[in-house]
């Protein structure tokens, strides 16, 4: 038993291995850096980002010890794009996003704990919020896209969420449960999920959950930008629209995925 729960523990350190190298692409990190990202003991993060070295799942740059993700790592991404990519379904949606409203648009994936962002298009207005990028990660609960979607979990799995997060420490104040769960409520009565510049100050953002066949929130649209192009009056249109075109995509993927 004991080295059963130890064979998981070292898987469990590696993903938080590799999903720190990967935040810093295509820069990479130290191990230092990505000991601290990792929450991992430094001699540890060595050990572990030597072994996926060997393995190809993470490279070194030979001069200045910089971790980068490795060549085994696209390999299998590539063989995993078929099933889990869904850009390719989501790209004229971002587009009616970005052109109907003039923000930024953008489409992320819950992965565990956590969403990704995976694509984005940029509006016409010459103004724009920084905050959210391609590749960037936040927990359940933190931004729009991480709102919409933990809102709509059923409720023991957002208690279960909270029982083993706590997201003040890096979030601050504003994310301790009795706010995010505040937002949640919010966000079930209204549809879509908003970010009142939580995260950088005069930054906003909206966001709307897209249901796999299962009826589950794996994936959510969301828009960006500054807080004086979300008034009142105008959340309210970019909210329908944000669930209007959250619809659209739910409902091809599902078709897709039944064929």
């Amino acid at each position: 038993m004991k080295s059963s729960e130890s064979g998981v523990g070292v898987v469990a350190r590696a993903g938080a291995v590799l999903r720190a190298v990967g935040t810093a692409e295509p820069e990479g990190l130290s191990t230092t850096e990505v000991a601290r990202l990792s929450g991992i003991a430094r001699p540890t993060a060595h050990r572990l980002l030597s072994a996926l070295f060997d393995e190809g799942f993470v490279d070194r740059d030979p001069r200045t010890g910089v971790w980068s993700l490795g060549p085994e790592l696209y390999l299998l991404g590539m063989s995993a794009a078929n099933r889990y990519d869904i850009t390719d379904h989501a790209n004229d949606v971002l587009r009616v996003l970005a052109r109907e409203t003039g923000e930024s648009s953008f489409l992320s994936a819950r992965r565990g704990d956590e969403t990704v962002c995976l694509a984005s298009q940029e509006g016409s207005f010459p103004l724009r919020s920084h905050v959210l990028h391609e590749g960037v990660r936040f927990p359940l609960g933190v931004a729009s896209a991480g709102l919409a979607i933990l809102s709509h979990m059923p409720e023991r799995e957002i208690d279960d969420y909270f029982r083993r997060t706590d997201l003040t420490a890096q979030w601050g104040a504003d994310h301790a449960e009795a706010p995010v769960r505040t937002r949640i409520a919010t966000t079930r009565r209204h549809g879509y999920a908003v970010n009142p510049a939580l995260l950088v100050e005069g930054s906003w953002g909206m966001g709307a959950a897209v249901f796999d066949r299962w009826g589950q929130p794996a994936w959510a649209l969301s828009l960006t930008g500054v807080e004086t192009r979300f008034k009142a009056v105008r959340r309210r249109e970019l909210g329908r629209l944000l669930l209007e075109q959250a619809h659209v995509l739910s409902t091809r993927l599902n078709s897709v995925a039944g064929r």
